[in-house]
């Protein structure tokens, strides 16, 4: 079903809107929380949205930015206060500047997006707050209300899609910019163990191989930021030998790590690696934005085929790290 409420109230600075749909919470609460899901929707059918970071935790950002007809970009920013799985998000929203720096010269609102059973299914209820009359004004005549429901309407066709919310689907590579990839994929199993295969060395030894036929003889994990940390890999012959190093620079256990990478003994280009773990349907989802210094670099790294060998060692994950937890 559709949105089935808009309710402004000037004299409270809030703005009410209510969808309900014949699927269950859960889904419904996947659809919010998996970027590739949340950007079907988020933008108004013209200005499509693409979320180039989700955190949804208390305390995680989001950054996104739309594309007009003439592919012209507004962008936004958001702060998760509180998130309450299945039940509540509450988010700090604002504009940004290209760079993804906030614009204070336009206004900021929070929201908030509950989320309960029906009968016939699931219901959202988004409820945003206004700092003043001003604010809620001047964001009504720059088409808040109409893009908002334009917006939203898309939701029915995400949820209908059962595809896209499949856990046994394999690794997926978007193209989110000229310099920047998102790599997606839901493991079958929890945050804090797909987390712990990405931090522990003797964890990390046994899945992070690629295709058969590699060993990892390196494998030195930061533990903080500021740290460095040292991948090294060599083929069971002995032939062949390559590693990568870099610096931890953001660390929330056990949902996000942001590191810097540059192949070892090399003049290469320096990769910042984004990881971001979230809870769905079907065990956790894994995003993996790399942003790189070009569309050329971009282009040449994907090329290897990185996106199957990434498939191949997550695979390995499930099976013999998961598996046996």
């Amino acid at each position: 079903m559709p949105i089935s409420s808009v309710t402004s109230n000037p004299e409270n600075l809030t703005l009410t809107v209510i969808g309900d749909y014949a699927v269950s919470l859960t889904r419904l609460w996947d659809a919010w929380t998996d970027p590739r899901k949340l950007e079907k929707f988020w933008g108004p059918q013209t200005w499509p949205a693409t979320f180039t970071r989700h955190d949804m935790a208390a305390g995680g950002q989001s950054a996104y930015y739309m594309t007009g007809p003439e592919g012209e970009t507004a962008h936004g920013w958001w702060r998760f206060l509180t998130v309450e799985p299945s039940k509540l998000v509450e988010i700090e929203d604002g504009f940004a500047h290209p760079d993804g720096t906030p614009n204070d010269t336009l206004p900021t609102t929070r929201f908030s997006v509950s989320f309960e059973e029906t009968e016939s299914g699931s219901r959202f209820t988004i409820l945003t707050s206004f700092s003043s009359i001003e604010d809620m004004e001047q964001l009504t005549k720059m088409g808040m209300v109409e893009g908002m429901q334009d917006a939203l309407s898309q939701l029915d066709a995400v949820l209908a899609d059962l595809a896209t919310f499949s856990a046994n689907l394999p690794t997926h590579t978007q193209i989110l910019s000229d310099t920047q990839v998102r790599i997606s994929r839901v493991i079958k199993g929890t945050v804090e163990q797909v987390w712990r295969a990405h931090h522990e060395a003797d964890l990390i030894r046994r899945w992070m191989l690629g295709p058969d036929g590699w060993t990892m003889p390196v494998c030195e994990p930061a533990a903080a930021v500021g740290e460095t940390y040292r991948w090294e890999w060599e083929s069971t012959d002995g032939s062949n030998r390559f590693g990568f190093e870099g610096e931890l620079l953001e660390f929330e256990p056990p949902y996000r790590a942001v590191t810097t990478e540059k192949m070892i003994g090399t003049d290469g280009p320096t990769t910042i690696n984004e990881l971001t773990l979230t809870p769905v349907q079907g065990g956790t989802l894994l995003a993996y934005v790399a942003t790189y210094p070009s569309a050329e670099v971009r282009d040449m790294i994907l090329g290897t085929g990185m996106t199957d060998g990434m498939e191949i060692s997550y695979q390995r994950m499930e099976s013999e790290v998961l598996a046996a937890a």
